[in-house]
C-alpha cells in the first residue's frame, strides 16, 4: 500500500528537481515575465482573488483557506481531494499555496495539464468565467477573446503603451485646467485691481 504512494512522492521530486521553474524563498517571482501567457489585466485579477481568499493574510491558501475558497465557488471538496489540490502545485512541498503556485493552477488549466476529474481543474474553471452570468453565447465570445489574445505577441508592450497614452491624456488634461484657472484668477485681479 505505501509503495504506490512513494513512488508518486519520488516521482514527483524527479519531476521538481529537474525542473527549470523551481522558485526558491529567496528568489524574488515576477508573474510578468514567468507567466507571459497572461495578460498584465488576468494577473491583476488573479492576484485580487488570491488575496481574498488568503483568510489569514499570510501570502498562502493553507488547506483551510483552500476548503473555504471552493466551497463558496460551489465546488466543495473532500478532505483528501483538497489535499490532492494542495499536493498538484505544491513544488515546494510546504503544504500550501503561495502566488506562484496559484497561477501555475491556472496555467495548467490553459496548457490542458490538469486531469479531467481534478478539482484544480474545476477551480480554474469556476474562477474563469460564470457560464450562469455570462450565458452561453458570453461563453462563446470569451473562448473566442482568449484564443484572439493568445495570438497576440507584443501584448504586454500594448497594454504598457496604452497606459502611458491614458497618463499622458490625464496629464495634459491637468495641465489644460490649470492653464484655465490660472486665466481666470488673472482676470479677477486685474476687475478688482
Amino acid at each position: 500500500m505505501a509503495e504506490p504512494e512513494l513512488a508518486k512522492k519520488l516521482a514527483r521530486r524527479q519531476v521538481i528537481n529537474s525542473s527549470e521553474i523551481v522558485c526558491s524563498i529567496n528568489q524574488t517571482f515576477n508573474p510578468y515575465t514567468e507567466f507571459p501567457d497572461f495578460s498584465r489585466k488576468e494577473i491583476k485579477e488573479y492576484e485580487k482573488m488570491f488575496k481574498m481568499y488568503d483568510v489569514g493574510g499570510d501570502r498562502y491558501i493553507d488547506f483551510e483557506d483552500l476548503k473555504r475558497m471552493m466551497e463558496k465557488l460551489g465546488a466543495p471538496q473532500t478532505h483528501l481531494a483538497l489535499k490532492n489540490m494542495i499536493y498538484e502545485v505544491d513544488e515546494n512541498n510546504d503544504n500550501r499555496i503561495d502566488f506562484r503556485e496559484f497561477l501555475m493552477i491556472f496555467w495548467k488549466a490553459r496548457a490542458g495539464e490538469l486531469s479531467a476529474g481534478s478539482g484544480l481543474l474545476e477551480l480554474a474553471h469556476l474562477t474563469n468565467i460564470d457560464v450562469d452570468k455570462a450565458g452561453v453565447g458570453g461563453a462563446k465570445t470569451f473562448f473566442e477573446a482568449k484564443i484572439e489574445q493568445q495570438k497576440r505577441t507584443n501584448k504586454f508592450e500594448e497594454e504598457i503603451k496604452s497606459e502611458q497614452e491614458e497618463r499622458r491624456q490625464h496629464e495634459k488634461e491637468r495641465k489644460q485646467r490649470k492653464a484655465e484657472f490660472l486665466e481666470k484668477a488673472q482676470f479677477f485681479q486685474k476687475t478688482a485691481a
